[in-house]
């Protein structure tokens, strides 16, 4: 089998797979589709977006298979995938319901080779709940070495409505080979200082004020003043109506969200969910995948970002031009409302190596739609201006960028730190906002 993998290049070294290498994949049938074909679009720097297929099931509760049954067979069996619902037409998924639908890709993986999925961006800042299972297999978002199977994807809308249809893409699968671990203070301390992770606004304070940056990763705060936007924050409205994914830059956010304005520090409660920005400007570097983990309160988890990573090139383009790009902090609450003040300490970066410079960057010339954001909610909502710091340059990708020199970072047991790298999304204790005026 590894001979005939890849036909044109050898296989990358450890760390995150990039797009050259995914796209190999779908060539010599290790991601394929009995469906449609694997288009050019899904592969992205690091991962590669997964289509709904067009059937969909509303289910009663979440479950896994297990490695002894497939998930269908154990579905069947305990008339879990009795409502069935054809979604080859755009169809209207409920609020709070969960919905198990395949997906139209299927795997092959060398037995070198692991998978970890997350939502897309899009999908995080509508408040869809989505995780990856497998045909057969034991945990949520993990696909194994060597596995061959289907997929399915398990979806509940917690704030809105929403309308689907097949080949819509929801969730992406990034690869990995080898051992990953996050890379130490110390390299990103040297790497920092020749070309800085982050960027600060020019209100963001007196830098001498400021805690250490880099400490277990590097360190994120939440913007509250707004860097000369009155708005700062938007909460999801109850009731609201449905949101049509395929609709872009099409709906008024007055009819979705409520608008939070500046006012230094916000009262956190439970049972909402809100959009936020980072203090900070992100950067992420062609050999470089970050994930952003939550920062527990002692008493809760603080989840700030359900999709979680960040593609390489994000807020840096291929060559550094992009003079980095605002978090967009996906925020729900736990048990009891919690004081956020501006600049708090909500969450900090991991950033990983990936095991070799991706030929596709994230970017403009991709498609990317939040390279240059500043509290920017998803695509389907009419943009307002927003804040964008610093003059951003328009170009803002490359196809290729094999110039671009990697350098090292450490490495560690896969497995080991995955629960680290890769945080189960599980509808655990998140974290949300209200504006204490209303």
């Amino acid at each position: 089998m590894a001979d005939t993998l890849f036909p044109d290049r050898q296989p990358s070294g450890p760390g995150i797979l990039p797009s050259q290498e995914i796209r190999d994949f779908v060539d010599t049938g290790v991601i394929s589709s009995s469906v449609t074909a694997v288009g050019d679009d899904q592969v992205q720097p690091s991962s590669i977006d997964l289509r709904l297929s067009g059937v969909a099931y509303r289910v009663q509760a979440s479950f896994l298979p297990g490695r002894n049954t497939t998930l269908e067979n154990k579905a069947k069996s305990n008339g879990m995938f009795n409502s069935q619902l054809d979604i080859s037409k755009p169809t209207l998924l409920e609020r709070n319901v969960i919905y198990i639908i395949p997906l139209m890709e299927s795997l092959r993986l060398p037995p070198d080779v692991f998978g970890i999925a997350n939502p897309k961006s899009t999908t995080g800042r509508l408040d869809i709940f989505t995780r990856l299972i497998t045909e057969t297999g034991d945990e949520f978002e993990r696909v194994r070495k060597g596995y061959v199977g289907r997929l399915y994807i398990e979806v509940m809308s917690q704030s809105f409505p929403i309308i689907v249809q097949a080949g819509m893409k929801l969730n992406q699968l990034r690869f990995c080979r080898g051992k990953l671990v996050p890379t130490g203070d110390s390299t990103l301390r040297q790497l920092d200082s020749d070309d800085p992770f982050t960027e600060t606004d020019p209100d963001g304070g007196d830098p001498g004020d400021e805690p250490e940056l880099i400490h277990h990763g590097v360190r994120v705060t939440v913007d509250l003043k707004g860097n000369g936007s009155d708005v700062v924050a938007y909460r999801a409205k109850r009731n609201a109506p449905p949101v049509d994914l395929s609709k872009i830059n099409f709906y008024e956010i007055s009819e979705f969200w409520h608008t939070i304005y500046r006012d230094e520090r916000l009262i956190l409660e439970p049972g909402e969910f809100y959009i936020l920005a980072s203090k900070q400007r992100v950067r992420v570097k062609p050999q470089f995948a970050v994930e952003m983990l939550p920062y527990d309160l002692a008493t809760q988890e603080f989840r700030v970002h359900y999709a979680g990573f960040f593609d390489p090139g994000f807020g840096y383009g291929a060559h550094g031009e992009v003079p980095g790009t605002k978090a967009v902090l996906e925020v729900r609450a736990s048990q009891m409302p919690i004081l956020l003040e501006d600049n708090q300490f909500v969450g900090r970066l991991h950033y990983y190596k990936m095991s070799e410079i991706p030929q596709r960057i994230y970017g403009g010339i991709i498609g990317s739609s939040y390279q240059q954001q500043g509290l920017a909610l998803s695509k389907q909502f009419k943009r307002e201006p927003q804040y964008i710091s610093g003059t951003i340059p328009h170009v803002i990708g490359s196809a290729n960028i094999d110039d671009v020199s990697d350098n090292p970072v450490d490495d560690d047991e896969d497995g080991s730190t995955l629960n680290l790298a890769f945080p189960d999304s599980g509808m655990g204790q998140l974290i949300h906002a209200r504006d204490p005026r209303e």
